[in-house]
């Protein structure tokens, strides 16, 4: 499996949240994880940044923040250009996919953990 740049936006130091989970899941399988919250923390190794980090380029993004929240972060994403987006249940926003797909991005409706187990990320 090649390894991916990946960034988790929506991040939580909440062991319970999905996002939390998926920062040390992508951790396990041995991706190169950036966390984006808006409070700063620790998720393992994996410092949550409440800035949009500059220069960056990401393989992989993955969203766990509801459509609403994710306005101040889709001009970013796409600008970014990453190879793909993943919008986990209760992300999905017809409209930030279809910009996204415009773009030549991958978008995908799908769970961030399933895929890991099942060697579909």
């Amino acid at each position: 499996m090649m390894q991916k740049k990946v960034v988790v936006v929506g991040a939580s130091t909440k062991p319970g949240r999905y996002a939390n989970m998926a920062v040390k899941k992508l951790l396990r399988y041995g991706h190169s994880v950036t966390a984006i919250g808006n409070k700063s923390g620790l998720i393992e190794s994996v410092e949550i940044q409440t800035e949009w980090p500059e220069n960056e380029n990401f393989h992989t993004v993955t969203l766990y923040l509801n459509p609403y929240n994710q306005e101040p972060y889709i001009s970013k994403i796409l600008a970014m250009r990453p190879n793909r987006i993943i919008f986990n249940p209760g992300t999905e926003n017809q409209t930030f996919a279809e910009a996204a797909r415009k773009a030549g991005i991958e978008t995908t409706f799908d769970c961030t953990l399933v895929m890991l187990d099942t060697n579909e990320f």
